[in-house]
């Protein structure tokens, strides 16, 4: 299989196996009008199998919801076929709207327009708590 190589755009690399269609529907990208090619379990020495997404064009990426959905994504921007900017994204400190509380008693469930916020309470678990209940957000 061959997929070419973008000219302008984002390739979103690393992307642990699996998570890459979970990722595309979080980002909104079915609501772009450009190019976007998915590739799943393609081979890697670090990662043994990886997802990769790549974005025939520039748009304003949201790095909380990377950094939440897979914190072992690489953003790599590409301008005129080459790469200008490589960064990987950290799990985020706090997720506002990106997460639903799923406690039926939180202000959240009851005022709609209240924002969604969780802190990150453990790294290493990637454990959030919503700020108002203190609920854990589930796995995402």
């Amino acid at each position: 299989m061959k997929i070419d190589s973008i000219k302008n755009g984002i390739v979103l690399d690393h992307i642990t196996a699996g998570k890459g269609m979970k990722i595309y529907e979080q980002l909104g990208l079915d609501e772009l009008d450009c190019s976007i090619a998915i590739i799943k379990n393609v081979k890697s020495n670090k990662m043994g199998k990886k997802d990769i997404i790549k974005i025939s064009d520039q748009f304003d990426l949201h790095l909380d919801v990377l950094g939440y959905m897979d914190p072992s994504v690489t953003v790599c921007m590409i301008e005129d076929g080459k790469l200008v900017s490589k960064r990987k994204v950290e799990l985020p400190e706090r997720i506002t709207n990106i997460a639903k509380c799923k406690n039926p008693r939180c202000i959240t469930s009851i005022e709609q327009e209240i924002d969604q916020v969780f802190k990150l309470v453990d790294k290493d678990e990637k454990v959030y708590r919503c700020i108002y209940c203190e609920s854990k957000l589930k796995d995402n």
